[in-house]
């Protein structure tokens, strides 16, 4: 069965964020993942992590300025010292967490730009190299352009292409199937053809991004699928819960059972 990971940045937010560690481990998760840790210090996050005994199973790099609208720097040119800042953040955080894998935003920037490709690939064979001095995977997600319009990448193939191509042993897929559904479709089709570079995967009901089971497509037969093919990591459930948190974990109780 697949090892699930509550996001605390969008379940269980009846309660303020240092509080959903204890509210996610009470619903019987034992792991977590969330958007960013900045904002709190990494010694509360770390307290919270052992006394609950949870595991800390992705976080992101800081994005830059988020309430602006930017969405990462790894892509954006000019912008290589305050992202290599955001390494140096998020590897603090990372040793005081015990997390292993980080994702890396590319940012708002036009794939077909030169620079802001080059500067990608610069950002991130640096990370990958820092992260792997630390024994950390690195992981890019593709986002789909009705949320997020404007990402640097917004593709399945270019990102399996790119970690061909720039063959850091610790560059993954993040696999987000809310994410592929809309891109591209073919979830399992992708899951089988990428499966040997997916380091992780998120889980959330198409279109309205609530909980599994809610929306077109049969989660269980892909979370199945992602047991036939021998994964064996974490599936982050990166969804809105549609009422309650609680209320809405009846698709993970049947699941479990």
């Amino acid at each position: 069965m697949p090892h699930f990971a509550a996001n605390l940045s969008m379940m269980f937010t009846e309660v303020g964020f240092l509080d959903r560690f204890s509210a996610a481990a009470h619903a019987g998760f034992d792991a977590v993942e969330y958007l960013f840790p900045y904002a709190f210090s990494a010694d509360d996050i770390a307290q919270r992590l052992q006394k609950f005994g949870l595991t800390q199973a992705l976080f992101n790099l800081p994005p830059g300025n988020w309430e602006a609208g930017e969405r990462g720097l790894a892509a954006l040119p000019g912008r290589q010292e305050e992202f290599r800042a955001s390494v140096t953040a998020a590897l603090a955080y990372a040793a005081a967490t015990g997390v292993k894998r980080l994702h890396v935003m590319s940012g708002v920037a036009d794939r077909t730009d030169r620079a802001a490709l080059a500067t990608y690939g610069l950002s991130l064979a640096y990370l990958c190299d820092k992260a792997g001095e630390a024994g950390l995977d690195v992981l890019i997600e593709p986002i789909n352009p009705r949320d997020m319009p404007g990402y640097f990448l917004n593709d399945f193939r270019f990102a399996a292409d790119l970690i061909a191509n720039l063959g850091h042993a610790n560059l993954k897929l993040q696999f987000d199937i809310y994410h592929r559904q809309i891109i591209h479709g073919d979830v399992l089709v992708g899951l089988q053809a990428m499966m040997p570079m997916i380091g992780h995967v998120q889980i959330a009901a198409v279109p309205l991004r609530h909980e599994p089971g809610t929306g077109e497509l049969d989660d269980v037969r892909i979370l199945l699928e992602l047991d036939r093919l021998g994964y064996d990591g974490f599936v982050g459930c990166e969804y809105r819960p549609a009422g309650s948190t609680l209320d809405g974990l009846g698709w993970l109780n049947a699941f479990r059972s």
